[in-house]
């Protein structure tokens, strides 16, 4: 077994300093409001999102159905879960179809106003459309309700389109680590 160490950003905003859009979303897509009911709905959302990138490497159970489903249910369990900053987006490709669920995020709260996004994921297909930037909106808009005053994510250095997504949106660097992932090889690299 080798190791990799993936370079990764906390990111920070601070709701106090900063002036954002409403969220929205493009035509024949719509919000879908947390609820248990929704719970396999997320998680396989986060499946289609995550199966084949990078943070799938970082974070091996992003590459499973059953792993993204475990994550939903430990997240949704925790007494600081936030469901107000937690959303689906879904996608109704045309009439008598059914819904597909392209698009999640989830929040959870800390004590002194600070809150936490959870897995930003929108699908590949769905990709492109202001779909991330939506969610992140909307996220932010529940962790305002909730008082919370500074929210950060944590993010791998290497998924460029998300940093400059959450860069453009106000999010400041205030942090970089580095998380070890045992690879199958025989080398140490660092990506």
């Amino acid at each position: 077994m080798g190791v990799t160490y993936f370079k990764r950003f906390r990111m920070e905003i601070d709701l106090t300093r900063v002036r954002l859009t409403a969220p929205v979303l493009p035509a024949g897509y719509e919000w879908v409001a947390w609820s248990p009911a929704m719970l396999g709905r997320h998680a396989d959302a986060k499946y289609s999102s995550f199966r084949a990138e990078i943070d799938s490497e970082v974070f091996p159970v992003l590459g499973q159905s059953e792993g993204c489903l475990r994550l939903m249910q430990e997240i949704s369990r925790r007494p600081t879960f936030l469901p107000r900053a937690t959303w689906l987006i879904s996608h109704a490709p045309g009439e008598g179809r059914l819904h597909d669920d392209c698009g999640t995020i989830q929040g959870i709260s800390h004590p002194g106003g600070l809150g936490a996004v959870q897995n930003v994921g929108v699908a590949p297909p769905h990709r492109g459309l202001g779909l991330g930037r939506a969610l992140v909106l909307k996220a932010l808009d529940g962790f305002r309700e909730a008082r919370m005053v500074r929210v950060y994510l944590e993010v791998t250095a290497q998924n460029t389109p998300a940093v400059q997504l959450y860069r453009s949106l106000g999010f400041r660097l205030t942090r970089t680590t580095y998380k070890a992932v045992d690879q199958p090889t025989s080398t140490c690299t660092i990506s």
